[in-house]
């Protein structure tokens, strides 16, 4: 029977399957943060310890400060000191504040050869989606379940669903995959993906690079899906080979030979279709409260007037008193107050070159700071001299972390503030109480700070850029 490539990898990681269609999966990879504590509480009072040491791997980046190493909160030190303590106590390797590999887990994941294509991967983070970049089956969970992942190094769960976005086409100039999975997540909606499991394919999907798949594959909770997915290519396997925990050897030959066999057969039926025009994916921007709320930046913000569906309607409504906006605004007349480019989206080293390119020989008119997706990423753009380029068009140059994204070390957006940002949602308060929060490319950041308004960054740059 033909098979989609999450079929594959979901069938060869069940370990049995309950009455209730339930399954129990072998994880191989399990990531976790400071967050993640109470996992390690409830093991702890149930008596057990981590069943795979080897397989769990620790990442210091939601709380984490991105200016120097002193945290002053007491209950954010505190986090941090049991994430020190339980590593230790359970031999466990992480990356820790001031580690040359500390950074975002979805960044520096794939960075050290960690998440390979094939595997299962789970983290207390819904952002955990990212990974399916590498041709990975991952996805987030809560607690308890970080709980048993530890325990067992398994999790039951209930198979999702199989979706298949087919992009055609090519993406254009000035073009990102930042800005192809919010005209997807605009298309579809934000519940368009609920219960599947996405695979991504198509032309512009197998153009993209390895850094562009990972930021499709990111947002790809943000359609309320369980996970995205792209089968691995040769670009994955160049992107891997050579990295820190990745095969060796021979090893890496016979690993190679396997992941050439994960892709979906060519008569896979998938439970649900979705074709998309890459050609007419525009340079775009977020206008509400939602990810799917979301236009060509060359357009107007809508008019809820105009839409039938009442509960539709009254949600636009909402979300543009919120965002202080007036159906018919040319969405390149709104004035931004900051600018932020960083998070598990786009903060890797792709994304900074777009944004330096933008920036070079230029002033941002607004505040703006960009915080790396990792120190190895820091490292890199300053011995590119990326650095010098953002600190002088006054951009502030931080260290790596989760930061403005989500709000919750001290990076925070003013209320009322109105941001152009590079991170993943936009929900009310999502970067600080009353921000109001502009989902944008790296590219369309940078262009945002120069001018100080959303602007299409095409008008910024030279083709071939």
């Amino acid at each position: 029977m033909a098979k989609t490539l999450f079929d594959k990898i979901w069938d060869d990681h069940v370990i049995t399957t309950r009455d209730d269609g339930e399954a129990l999966l072998f994880i191989d990879r399990h990531y976790f943060h400071e967050g993640s504590f109470h996992a390690f509480d409830f093991i702890k009072q149930e008596g057990r310890g981590v069943r795979r040491p080897d397989l769990t791997f620790g990442f210091m980046d939601h709380y984490v400060p991105t200016l120097g190493t002193d945290v002053a909160d007491p209950e954010i030190r505190n986090m941090i000191d049991l994430f020190q303590k339980n590593s230790a106590e359970h031999r466990l390797t992480h990356f820790d504040m001031g580690d040359p590999e500390q950074g975002i887990v979805h960044v520096v994941g794939p960075e050290l050869g960690l998440t390979l294509p094939g595997v299962t991967l789970c983290c207390g983070d819904s952002h955990t989606s990212t990974h399916g970049a590498m041709g990975a089956f991952s996805f987030g969970i809560g607690a308890s379940e970080v709980a048993h992942v530890l325990a067992t190094q398994t999790l039951w769960q209930r198979k999702p669903k199989s979706m298949r976005v087919t992009v055609n086409g090519k993406l254009g100039f000035g073009v990102s995959a930042k800005d192809l999975i919010l005209a997807i997540i605009a298309e579809i909606g934000a519940m368009g993906g609920t219960g599947h499991v996405i695979e991504y394919a198509g032309p512009a999907i197998e153009d993209l690079s390895v850094e562009g798949r990972l930021t499709l594959c990111n947002m790809t909770i943000e359609a309320g899906a369980r996970s995205g997915i792209i089968a691995p290519d040769e670009k994955t396997f160049a992107y891997l080979e050579g990295r820190k925990y990745a095969p060796k050897g021979k090893a890496w030959d016979d690993a190679v030979i396997h992941w050439q066999t994960l892709k979906s057969d060519e008569d896979a039926v998938f439970d649900k279709e979705v074709t998309i025009d890459g050609n007419a994916v525009a340079p775009t921007v977020t206008w509400g409260t939602s990810p799917e709320e979301a236009s060509p930046v060359s357009g107007s913000v809508p008019d809820p007037a105009r839409v039938a569906d009442t509960a539709q309607k009254a949600a636009m409504e909402k979300s543009l008193d919120y965002m202080g906006l007036t159906p018919g605004m040319k969405l390149q007349d709104v004035k931004v107050d900051r600018v932020f480019i960083g998070s598990c989206t786009n903060a890797r080293m792709e994304d900074l070159r777009l944004a330096a390119a933008v920036l070079k020989d230029k002033k941002a008119k607004v505040p703006a700071m960009i915080s790396p997706g990792s120190t190895a990423v820091k490292r890199q753009a300053e011995a590119e001299g990326l650095d010098k380029i953002f600190i002088d068009a006054g951009f502030e140059w931080r260290n790596s972390g989760c930061s403005m994204c989500v709000g919750i070390n001290g990076d925070l957006v003013g209320a009322g503030e109105r941001t152009a940002s590079t991170n993943n949602r936009n929900f009310q308060g999502r970067q600080g109480k009353g921000a109001r929060t502009h989902l944008v490319s790296p590219a369309m950041a940078a262009a945002a700070a120069i001018t100080g308004c959303l602007t299409d960054v095409r008008t910024l740059m030279k083709e071939g850029v």
